[in-house]
């Protein structure tokens, strides 16, 4: 059986902190806290997808912090340069290959297109694909390969001419 008065400090304590999301293992119940909204992306192949995650604990929903209402970084152009930005949607580790001795999806002066992958973000053990959201010349890759990326910061820039 689960304690809710003791769910609802868990929720109380991370809303309250520095953290993203927290989680605990207790009597052979699973308890995941996260600030941030669920993002929603494609699981690159091997990856457990999202529906094989276990689901929450039944109980009262959270309220969603005033941060996690902001919407998701997308594509923004850069006024100055004519440049798109491609913001990362999440927290965690970039990967510009599907795997260690495979090809980089994509290099300065690669011609993309719209829905194109051009980077793998790993999340709790997911491998989240990123897909081109305009289509045209990536001028620069912002990240080196398996740095950890931040939600908002810019990965790519893309010349859409």
């Amino acid at each position: 059986m689960i304690d809710l008065d003791w769910i609802r400090r868990l929720i109380d304590m991370v809303d309250g902190s520095g953290i993203d999301s927290l989680e605990i293992s207790r009597f052979g119940t699973r308890v995941r806290i996260a600030k941030s909204p669920p993002v929603t992306v494609s699981a690159a192949a091997g990856a457990a997808s999202p529906s094989a995650m276990p689901a929450a604990p039944p109980g009262p929903a959270p309220a969603q912090p005033a941060a996690a209402a902001a919407p998701e970084p997308a594509a923004a152009e850069e006024p100055d340069s004519g440049l798109v930005e491609v913001h990362s949607p999440m927290v965690g580790t970039f990967y510009r290959a599907p795997a260690p001795d495979a090809p980089p999806y994509v290099e300065p002066g690669d011609r993309v297109e719209k829905g194109q992958t051009v980077c793998i973000l790993e999340a709790m053990k997911l491998m989240n694909e990123l897909e081109a959201e305009v289509s045209g010349t990536v001028r620069e890759i912002c990240v080196e390969n398996s740095d950890p990326v931040e939600f908002g910061q810019v990965l790519f820039r893309i010349d859409p001419s």
